[in-house]
């Protein structure tokens, strides 16, 4: 499967009940990046209740200009969640299930200080 299969899926808890959308992936890469990187990994997925579209990079902690566009997809998705990689249970061609007690991560992404 690959990664871009994986946007728009439907995503259910272990009871089927409808918790989003999959609006984009983390990765990992490991080692040097500027000199000899791992293979990226994947790390979870960024889940939307509410709508489809990604957060067009304003889910970076830093990116808030134009402010009246960083307020709106904020708002647009609020509820958005990360969900682990470990917390997947089961991929389909239909839909992600989520395991039971999976957790609900914040999708915002930090600067590195």
């Amino acid at each position: 499967m690959q990664l871009s299969e994986l946007l728009n899926l439907e995503v259910v808890d272990p009871t089927k009940q409808r918790v989003g959308t999959v609006v984009d992936v983390r990765l990992v890469v490991d080692g040097d990046l500027d000199d000899s990187p791992s293979q990226p990994t994947l790390f979870g997925l960024v889940i939307s209740p509410r709508t489809r579209s990604s957060y067009l990079g304003y889910e970076r902690s830093d990116a808030r200009r134009p402010a009246v566009l960083s307020a709106l997809l904020r708002w647009h998705h609020r509820g958005t969640f990360l969900a682990l990689w470990p917390d997947v249970e089961r991929i389909d061609s239909e839909s992600v299930t989520l395991r039971a007690g999976f957790n609900r991560y914040s999708p915002i992404l930090r600067v590195d200080d």
